[in-house]
């Protein structure tokens, strides 16, 4: 089961997404919303979500701002970013904190879909060679 954070200040988009994803894991994972920089903070901290769909420009905090503080403390958590600007400093930046995508609003379904399967591709990755660095230090003598 993944936990999946959605942080965008618009209703709607946060609406859109929780049925995306609900077509795709169905009940298979926990969704919770926030809507304000300090707020997203706060959420992550008791939630501590697999996934993120973070828009960039919140009340209180930019996205990007937002990943740089959560990145410490949640390394492996997997991030898209919405944003409305197509803005290639903003994508660099969003690269260099290690987004999975980075998607322009009003973003189409299938980038959506896209995403989601990226991000849980990269998650089970990293279980997977987690999972295999445990094996072998089992066997080792």
């Amino acid at each position: 089961m993944y936990k999946i954070m959605l942080a965008d200040d618009e209703g709607i988009v946060i609406d859109s997404l929780t049925f995306i994803i609900r077509q795709n894991f169905g009940e298979n994972c926990e969704i919770a919303s926030a809507k304000t920089g300090r707020s997203v903070i706060e959420l992550a901290e008791s939630f501590r979500p697999d996934i993120a769909f973070m828009d960039i420009q919140m009340p209180g905090m930019d996205g990007l701002a937002l990943i740089a503080a959560l990145r410490s403390e949640f390394p492996a958590m997997q991030v898209t970013i919405l944003s409305g600007y197509p803005d290639f400093e903003y994508a660099q930046r969003a690269m260099q904190l290690g987004v999975a995508r980075y998607c322009v609003k009003p973003s189409k379904l299938n980038d959506l879909e896209e995403a989601l399967a990226e991000m849980v591709r990269r998650l089970e990755k990293t279980a997977a060679e987690a999972a295999q660095a445990a094996a072998r230090e089992s066997a080792e003598p």
